[in-house]
């Protein structure tokens, strides 16, 4: 389950697309699974920043391409990556969990089914590499 925020505002509710249980399931299981809410520990959460962004007060540049911002900053338990244009990620210990929500501060989004769904989506599948938008 892909939650994909973005920066800009929108008036649509995000729908939740959660994978669904096998057929032979136990319908009131089925139910429980369906109403899951779309965030939580489990989510994967994606939020878009085409500005720069400084750690300690040194920008990130991306090691393959070398941009210096229009970053998609993907969140997962307690990690945060940070995703180039070019399909580069790492991992980047500087950024917690609590700075992603405080950049995370509209409820509203797009529900992908997976990570890569979004990724194209948004066009951080290495398509527009080398691009800025």
């Amino acid at each position: 389950m892909t939650l994909v925020l973005r920066t800009t505002d929108r008036t649509t509710e995000p729908t939740p697309a959660l994978p669904g249980l096998p057929t032979n399931t136990d319908p009131l299981l089925q139910l429980q699974h369906e109403t899951q809410s779309a965030d939580g520990p489990g989510a994967t959460r994606c939020v878009n920043h085409p500005h720069e962004l400084a750690l300690g007060g040194i920008p990130v540049m991306c090691s393959a391409c070398r941009a210096r911002r229009d970053w998609l900053l993907i969140n997962h338990g307690r990690n945060v990556w940070i995703r180039c244009r070019c399909s580069n990620q790492w991992i980047e210990p500087e950024i917690r969990r609590a700075d992603f929500d405080a950049l995370v501060a509209s409820p509203h989004g797009t529900t992908y089914p997976t990570v890569e769904e979004g990724l194209t989506a948004l066009g951080f599948d290495g398509v527009l590499a080398g691009t800025y938008l």
